[in-house]
């Protein structure tokens, strides 16, 4: 039997995404010898067919000729930005994707000199906040900082083009997620089939193409589509369907972190004309039971949807259970193309830049959470609510094979919260087997974080961290049970960057019962956290209630109350609720995202935080389609934000003692 293992897009375009390196590991171990496992990664292929000379051609030809119909002037009058800079730049545009991307992939670093002199690349849009900053990319890189800032620049250049793809030849696609509205929460699967049933756009047809060629090269009895993120899933049933017009004998079953949180109402058997099988929860298991299945339809499946008489059912079984996390081998690369993967610097952040800049192993120490306590969280879930850890010597073999067969010493640990324990045994066994490597992963900010701990995480390789700190306010943390407080965030991030680790911090706003208040004070203590050394970077996320946390589930205990929500034959996870507190959070979120901005690149610290909510016009009304016209931005509001109620030197005493 030959299987074949496809990330569809989009993800992130600097590494492979782990689950098929994964279940490639596992399976070529554990799935018997008759069983042909390989692996591809459409989504880099995708990106690369897009952005190269004959598909920005393609996109010039398509948006040139729109523009002729549309009676557009040479001055662009009308037209978005990205696509007005793209025609009056597209020749050249066309000439350097190519280039540009071979240097962003480490395969031709001397072109650097080239595009840091500036006058090489065409500025668009993206530019102008390099721009109105003056000469940034002087203080940013030095004087000899010249890769570092050339790699800036050939970012910037990638990112226009992926705004003018979005806003011209397909409004689906993003450089990490592609048709994402279609499927976050969607109850039904019609606006899912009515996008895939509609005329393709440039980058439908190129996707089409790769996914021929793939069932061409492998020709596999079963194709499994991981489908992580709703970013994922629009991508995933494109590439469904074009295997069962091809190889309608070959069978097709849909995993993946989107699946295990959204589709366990599944109940629409249209969904089974893209697909045969999908699979929740971890997937080796249910893999290696599908496989048995196909071999002997006698025996059975576990946690698996399938289609019987036009009805879905649901099969398990209680005879197999999963795999222990020490049992379930060492992740493989081969078969994914690591050279061809894009390190992009979007940001002058050195902390932020991890996400999208590198080539990173990915490895969990430990499957689920270890404090699976917090509110806001889907820890009733099989991913985060069963923690099961492996020894540490088992982690460390791993991280020596993966060595080998990449060549690659940079690891990033995927935990949902890595365990200090393991952490720490860890550390002491890379030590003391003399093993460098660079790595990063996420915690959680408890005490037990000591500076010891901290300096001998950082003696093993360990360069950043990220966690959540979420609202910033001992009242919310308490109420989510996120089990630290903002006195405790401060020392224990205070470690880490004394260590000379770098620190990212994962925040919240718009939690229930939030006020304006709570949230300018939140920001307060980012803000002394920043200006205190104990923070590099953070992310404001808006809060979600999501079906499957305790939120969700006792949203009473919580001051909200749940809207009525449409039948669910398809996805569910962000559930509609009503706060009576009444709190503007879309409002107060622009300046939370543009103070966090500024801190990250050092600036704006001693500024009263209530400047960042200046009154501004709200965003313009945007028509959909694909045409260039754009409405005029509505008129500003007035505001009023009240003082922050935090002594000024709150994160200093906290740090003193």
């Amino acid at each position: 039997m030959r299987i074949l293992l496809l990330t569809p897009p989009m993800t992130q375009l600097n590494t492979p995404y782990p689950a098929t390196a994964y279940l490639t590991g596992f399976l070529r171990e554990h799935g018997g010898p008759d069983l042909v496992v390989t692996q591809a990664d459409p989504a880099i292929e995708l990106f690369l067919k897009v952005f190269s000379r004959d598909g920005l051609r393609e996109a010039l030809a398509v948006l040139t000729e729109r523009a002729e119909e549309m009676g557009v002037g040479d001055d662009y009058d009308g037209v978005p930005p990205p696509i007005a800079h793209f025609l009056k730049h597209g020749e050249a545009c066309v000439a350097l994707v190519e280039p540009v991307l071979r240097f962003l992939q480490g395969h031709d670093p001397s072109l650097a000199l080239r595009i840091a002199g500036g006058a090489f690349l065409p500025e668009g849009p993206r530019f102008e906040a390099l721009r109105a900053q003056g000469d940034t990319a002087t203080w940013a890189f030095g004087a000899l900082g010249t890769t570092d800032r050339a790699r800036h620049l050939a970012s910037l250049f990638i990112d226009d083009l992926a705004d003018m793809i979005r806003e011209g030849i397909d409004p689906r696609f993003e450089l990490s997620r592609y048709g994402e509205k279609l499927a976050a929460s969607a109850p039904t699967f019609d606006p899912l089939e009515e996008a895939l049933d509609d005329e393709p756009t440039l980058v439908d047809e190129a996707l089409d193409e790769i996914a021929r060629a793939l069932l061409v090269e492998h020709e596999p009895d079963l194709v499994g589509l991981t489908v992580p993120f709703p970013g994922n899933v629009y991508g995933a049933f494109r590439i469904a369907r074009v295997v069962k017009e091809a190889l309608p004998d070959a069978k097709v079953v849909l995993g993946g972190g989107y699946v295990n949180t959204e589709l366990r109402q599944l109940s629409d058997p249209r969904v089974f004309d893209y697909c045969d099988y999908v699979t929740l929860d971890d997937g080796e298991r249910p893999l290696l039971a599908l496989i048995d299945h196909l071999r002997d339809p006698s025996k059975p499946l576990l946690r698996t949807f399938v289609r019987r008489d036009e009805r879905v059912v649901f099969e398990t079984t209680d005879t197999l259970h999963d795999i222990a996390h020490r049992d379930a081998g060492t992740p493989t690369y081969d078969g994914l193309p690591l050279a061809r993967y894009v390190s992009l610097f979007e940001m002058l952040n050195p902390m932020h830049r991890l996400w999208a800049d590198g080539r990173w192993n990915k490895l969990t120490i430990a499957h689920g959470c270890y404090w699976k306590k917090c509110t806001f969280c889907d820890i009733s879930l099989d991913y985060i609510g069963r923690y099961d850890g492996a020894p540490a010597d088992i982690l460390v073999d791993r991280i020596e094979a993966l060595v080998r067969e990449t060549g690659q010493t940079g690891f990033h640990f995927v935990d949902e919260a890595a365990p200090p324990a393991a952490l720490k045994a860890v550390a002491e066994r890379l030590i003391a087997r003399n093993i460098t490597i660079t790595w990063w992963g996420n915690i959680r900010f408890e005490k037990t974080f000591t500076p010891e701990l901290t300096a001998l995480l950082a003696r093993s390789g360990c360069v950043a961290i990220s966690g959540g700190l979420e609202v910033a306010s001992d009242r919310l943390l308490k109420l989510m049970e996120k089990g630290v407080t903002v006195e405790q965030v401060a020392r224990v991030t205070r470690a880490f960057t004394d260590a000379g680790v770098l620190v990212h911090a994962y925040l919240m706003y718009g939690f229930p019962t939030e006020t304006t208040q709570e949230t300018v004070d939140a920001l307060e203590r980012v803000r002394q956290l920043f200006a205190e050394g104990c923070l590099h970077s953070g992310f404001w996320h808006r809060f979600a209630a999501t079906a499957h946390s305790p939120i969700g589930k006792r949203p009473e205990l919580f001051g909200i109350r749940l809207a009525r929500e449409p039948e669910v034959t398809f996805a569910r996870n962000e559930v509609p609720y009503t706060d009576p507190v009444g709190t503007d959070h879309d409002w107060l979120g622009a300046g939370l995202r543009k103070a966090l901005y500024n801190y990250m690149l050092g600036l704006g610290l001693d500024a009263d935080v209530r400047s960042w909510f200046e009154d501004e016009p709200r965003p313009a009304r945007r028509a959909p389609g694909r045409g260039f016209r754009r409405s005029a931005a509505r008129p500003a509001q007035a505001r009023t934000v009240p003082a922050p109620q935090v002594s000024p030197d709150l994160v200093r005493r906290a740090l003193r003692g």
